[in-house]
């Protein structure tokens, strides 16, 4: 028996690659559309199962394209998900006028919405997407690169939160760093011997997950993936890679938790001279030591004293901090998704909000040309219909938060800049943040 063919649709295209391969893990045909017109014309004629569809659709409302729907499926079940609709009425109505079997308000649990689809409709077991050969799915990260262009300066704040075994926080606090870029000499200098990296790759290989990993192009869509793991509270990675360069970001209940890179400056030892812990000559001379006794060099740095071992945490949670920024600054590559739980296993996890992750990557590391490309001095921006993220989730500096109520669609963003009295990157990248984060939107 082929699976069963369901209909997802909603206009948040990273949203929608995420619920699509789920959902197609799960053992279900998704017919993918991201407006009311496209779902009619996927659906026509299809033996569709379930409907899952965003009610604000760019075209037309979730409950209009229900009504189509219904006219050539006239028993289909029906979920809606929203981000503008929400509260107990909404609900209420959704079940009374369409019989829907599931109401939910982004972020919402993905896990609940595929257990509501499975309860209307059993998924298949006979026809799931085949696995992706290991070659072409697997991150070498045990392989290490060195970058085939500059490296930013990268500005990291001295307070860091993280999260250990047994459900302890730790708030920690320093200095406020910046890490600089290395010369590929410096950065080779704490190369892990092979016979360590390929004991330690054997030792913490991930589990591969069952499916297909679904892979997109990676432009300005980085806020959108981020956003996506939260508005479904998911576990799982985002892969990237640009040439030989791979890094891994993890998720747990869509907040980002965890990162890996094979890119040889965002090694511990690599990332202590970037940020001035330790001098080249020292790392050098430890990785020596590291190399004839077949020991972590993190380990020989705390024995000579030059690395307190109280210490190795909060560093460790600032060059995974490092690494994850450092994704903001990429403008092109590829990236997949999986959903693996391997990140319970990790002894350290940030503690780190989605809203001010995209907010302090795009305000640090969007070059003002990008910036340019994204909001034009001659648009309009106005506040969104559409918001996932809380004003209260992101931590808006004085100027900040006295403009934003004064964007309501009446000023340019040339207006806007001189209102604010900043110089033109900075508020373009304030304003491209707030439209990443769905508080703004532009006025058609």
């Amino acid at each position: 028996m082929p699976p069963p063919k369901i209909l997802v649709v909603d206009d948040n295209q990273e949203l929608l690659g995420l619920l699509t391969q789920l959902l197609e893990e799960a053992g279900y045909d998704v017919l993918a559309a991201s407006r009311g017109r496209q779902a009619l014309d996927a659906a026509r004629g299809q033996p569709v199962r379930l409907a899952v569809l965003d009610l604000l659709l760019p075209d037309m409302m979730g409950y209009q394209l229900a009504e189509q729907l219904r006219k050539e499926h006239p028993e289909l079940p029906l979920l809606f998900i929203t981000g503008v609709f929400k509260g107990g009425k909404h609900a209420l109505e959704a079940r009374s006028r369409y019989g829907s079997a599931g109401y939910f308000e982004k972020p919402f649990e993905s896990r609940e919405l595929l257990e509501a689809v499975a309860r209307e409709v059993p998924p298949g077991t006979a026809a799931r997407p085949a696995p992706v050969p290991a070659d072409q799915d697997a991150f070498e990260l045990d392989i290490e690169v060195e970058e085939d262009e500059p490296l930013d300066v990268m500005e990291l704040t001295g307070r860091i939160k993280v999260t250990g075994g047994d459900n302890l926080t730790a708030d920690l606090h320093g200095q406020n760093l910046t890490a600089n870029p290395m010369t590929p000499a410096q950065a080779a200098l704490g190369r892990t011997p092979d016979h360590v990296r390929a004991a330690h790759a054997r030792a913490s290989a991930p589990q591969k997950a069952e499916g297909r990993s679904r892979r997109g192009e990676l432009r300005d869509n980085l806020p959108s993936l981020v956003t996506a793991f939260f508005m479904a509270r998911e576990t799982g990675e985002l892969g990237v890679q640009k040439g030989q360069v791979r890094k891994v970001v993890s998720f747990e209940h869509g907040q980002p938790v965890f990162a890996l890179s094979n890119l040889l400056a965002d090694r511990f030892g690599q990332f202590l001279v970037r940020v001035g812990k330790i001098r080249p000559e020292q790392l050098q001379d430890a990785a020596a030591v590291a190399r004839a006794r077949g020991r972590r060099t993190g380990d020989v740095l705390v024995e000579r004293g030059l690395l307190k071992d109280t210490e190795r945490l909060y560093y460790v949670g600032q060059q995974v901090k490092a690494i994850i920024y450092s994704l903001f600054a990429w403008e092109e590559g590829t990236y997949t998704l999986s959903f693996t739980d391997r990140v319970r296993h990790e002894p350290i996890k940030l503690d780190l909000h989605p809203a001010q992750l995209i907010t302090r990557g795009i305000k640090k590391l969007y070059k003002p040309e990008r910036l340019r490309r994204l909001v034009s001095p001659e648009e309009r921006l106005l506040p969104s219909a559409v918001s996932v993220f809380a004003q209260k989730d992101v931590a808006l500096e004085r100027w900040e938060a006295e403009l934003l109520p004064r964007i309501d669609g009446t000023r340019t963003v040339g207006e806007l800049q001189a209102l604010a009295g900043r110089p033109e990157h900075v508020v373009n990248g304030f304003l491209v943040a707030m439209l990443d984060l769905h508080l703004l939107e532009r006025r058609s």
